[in-house]
């Protein structure tokens, strides 16, 4: 019959192994200064640059329903 203390004692030592070698992984990331992803400046300008986007397409698509004068309502199911 296994022992639930001693059962605990190497679940325990095990975690802590595990955690030990996590932590010297991040310390030496952290060491050597690796990129950490994007700037926050270039997700802006991606951003801003979708939305804008987004606008034009939409506003040429209302600009080419008004030069239509509404003839476009059968084709878009209206």
């Amino acid at each position: 019959m296994k022992s639930p203390i001693l059962y605990a004692q190497a679940a325990l030592t095990v975690t802590a192994g595990a955690l030990r070698t996590r932590l010297e992984t991040l310390q030496k990331e952290i060491k050597d200064g690796d990129d950490r992803g994007d700037s926050p400046i270039s997700t802006v300008v991606i951003v801003v640059a979708a939305v804008t986007g987004a606008l034009l397409i939409a506003g040429g698509l209302a600009a080419a329903y008004a030069r239509a004068n509404g003839k476009l309502s059968g084709i878009l199911g209206g």
